[in-house]
């Protein structure tokens, strides 16, 4: 890109801990670069705590940064090293002090090696001739500037920018390589952008030398893995986390290795809620952790300890201090009267403790999955008779009164209304049918739901719920919703899935700038996209099972690795063959609504024929609906 104003190309490229710049600029007896400490997206008064950098010589500055906010301690190190020697300098801090010490005696402003405080922006300056390249070279650590200057000499330690810029190309193409589609250039451009989107978090948080700041502040090593950050599991548990499982199974094991070491260095003794670069963010609700762990231990992936992780999720699940969970191990359910958004909490631990159930009997422990079944059936306690919905209920047992099914704001419910969040059971969609008076009861309500007006005050208090994201009532702009289309599967008509979940892969994900209907939340709306063109879902994770949907791809294969694939071939693929007639999988006719994960690594051939109307009798049996723990 072009800094217009000064005839500035400026070109960017990265390792995994070193980013890479390269200014081209015009003949000038003032070139400068700018290093600003005190930008921050969310550019609050305090948001930096401190600063600190060091001219360690006329081509290296070193230093850290301190804020504070979502992650309440945060600590970047870095190290920046420049092609050609600076000319001059200058470090500034622009912060009003009230007392100045006795570095009053020097003159910091001006080519003077170091500076601290909270509000340093750093200028360095060259002359340069016309079409003069300088590179620029920025390492990060979370350990110190020793780590960041490690990390540079381990992945940077020459410079040339352009062998850099093509090793990131070609990693880049090697991680999208992992799935090879064919399709119209619409969906393959919407492909792949999700797909890369999907595959940028977690992040590596350990140095080259294996080193990383961890939860309790210390300076651990990951021995045999590499320690990563940014969990955004209320997010990505759903199908981002999965799609990594099939794509990237070893890279799984180390997450989930990272995973239990911050439940090591947790003064609570916990996995995360949400990690951010050595802090608990507590973001958002539930334990999801446990659903990415007991997803890819019972998916076959043995490179963590299996009993350290169990025992890990039982302490998560049992930490009483948390969003209610005393009562909702004595109650059955988390009290209205005691914790906002109890509704999506009681719903949210529910399938959780379902998770840790089938990891437990997987392992042999009947005891531990008795208990965490018996909590995964907490759910029901929810369930009003008398409006249909469930809704949060008072440590008395009574329901609130003033209910308002439409509205997103204190009714019990996070990021989401009673049309949607009642539908939040993916480990027993059977068992939410039997509420609900049978399959046709589920059916017209997700007819409803996709259907049904909604007015402006009733997401009026929500920023994460926007028009942009709904189709209806249905919400695919926020993450609650994304296994809502599948649940047509469940009541034995899958045909409806298909048509919608064709509707809002067009409608949702256009190859545009602004063609995502939401916020990607670490890759978690671009991995619904990734599965959904696919043809299958992982509508709940933990059963092992993905819901056939209706795929976009005329062909697609997944290198497993080993020599193995797996394949997707949508035969008469056309624009409104959104149906799905017939299914075969490896030759052989398909009837079920679902393949198994041991389907879909063992490799083979899925094979679908797509037609312009649907197929009203296939998938319709008692035998081909997909899992639900009541049946």
């Amino acid at each position: 890109m072009t800094l217009d104003d000064y005839a500035i190309d400026v070109e960017l490229t990265a390792t995994e801990r070193v980013g890479v710049h390269r200014y081209t600029f015009p003949q000038s007896q003032y070139a400068h670069l700018i290093l600003d400490l005190t930008a921050n997206i969310y550019d609050y008064p305090g948001k930096t705590v401190w600063s600190s950098v060091r001219m360690e010589s006329d081509t290296l500055l070193t230093g850290f940064r301190q804020t504070t906010g979502w992650a309440r301690s945060r600590v970047l190190y870095f190290a920046v090293a420049f092609s050609k020697p600076v000319r001059s300098y200058g470090l500034r801090n622009q912060e009003e002090r009230a007392y100045r010490d006795f570095w009053r005696r020097f003159d910091e402003d001006d080519s003077f090696p170091e500076r601290a405080g909270r509000r340093i922006k750093c200028h360095f300056d060259w002359s340069t001739a016309a079409g003069e390249q300088i590179v620029v070279k920025v390492a990060i650590s979370s350990v110190s500037t020793a780590g960041a200057l490690a990390n540079l000499r381990g992945e940077v330690p020459g410079w040339d920018f352009d062998a850099v810029r093509a090793e990131a190309k070609a990693r880049w193409s090697r991680e999208l390589s992992h799935v090879t589609v064919d399709a119209e250039p619409g969906v393959l451009t919407s492909f792949y952008t999700a797909l890369y989107h999907s595959s940028m978090g977690p992040v590596v948080h350990s140095d080259v030398d294996g080193r990383y700041r961890g939860l309790d502040g210390n300076i651990h090593t990951a021995d045999g893995f590499t320690n990563y950050t940014i969990f955004s599991l209320w997010d990505t548990y759903r199908a981002q986390h999965p799609l990594l499982t099939i794509l990237q199974p070893e890279r799984t094991n180390h997450m989930i290795r990272s995973l239990l070491a911050h439940q090591q260095q947790s003064v609570h003794g916990v996995l995360p809620v949400w990690s951010h670069h050595a802090n608990e963010n507590w973001c958002m609700i539930g334990y999801h952790s446990v659903s990415v762990i007991a997803d890819a231990y019972l998916k076959g992936l043995r490179g963590f300890d299996a009993d350290q992780a169990l025992e890990a999720m039982i302490a998560s699940a049992n930490f009483d201090r948390y969003d209610g969970i005393g009562d909702y191990r004595e109650l059955g359910y988390v009290p209205a009267d005691r914790q906002s958004n109890a509704a999506s909490k009681t719903l949210e631990f529910a399938y959780d403790d379902w998770t840790i159930a089938r990891m437990a009997a997987s392992m042999g422990r009947a005891d531990v999955a008795a208990t965490f079944e018996r909590r995964a059936a907490s759910w029901r306690t929810l369930f009003d008779a008398d409006t249909g919905f469930l809704r949060a209920r008072n440590a008395d047992g009574s329901f609130p009164p003033d209910f308002d099914p439409m509205s997103t704001h204190g009714q019990g419910y996070i990021e989401g209304n009673a049309w949607n969040y009642s539908l939040y059971v993916p480990h027993d969609v059977a068992g939410l049918m039997e509420l609900l008076g049978g399959a046709q009861q589920l059916v017209d309500w997700l007819d409803a739901l996709f259907v049904m007006q909604v007015d402006d005050e009733s997401i009026a208090h929500n920023e994460d719920i926007t028009r942009a994201g709904m189709i209806g009532n249905y919400v695919h702009g926020n993450e609650p919703s994304h296994h809502v289309p599948y649940m047509y599967c469940f009541a034995g008509q899958p045909w409806k899935t298909q048509a919608r979940v064709r509707q809002i892969m067009e409608e949702m994900y256009r190859p545009e700038p602004d063609g995502l209907c939401g916020n990607d939340d670490c890759g978690q709306m671009s991995a619904w996209y990734v599965f959904s063109t696919l043809g299958f879902y992982p509508v709940a994770p933990g059963s092992n099972q993905y819901v056939l949907g209706s795929p976009a791809v005329r062909r697609a294969e997944i290198d497993l690795g080993a020599g193995r694939s797996f394949v997707v071939v949508a035969e008469e693929q056309a624009p409104g063959h959104v149906y799905v007639d017939e299914v075969w999988l490896n030759g052989k006719r398909l009837e079920r609504s679902y393949i198994t994960h041991d389907e879909v690594v063992g490799g083979g051939e899925l094979r679908f024929m797509m037609s312009d109307r649907p197929n009203r009798e296939r998938g319709t049996g008692p035998e081909t609906l997909p899992y639900s723990m009541s049946r």
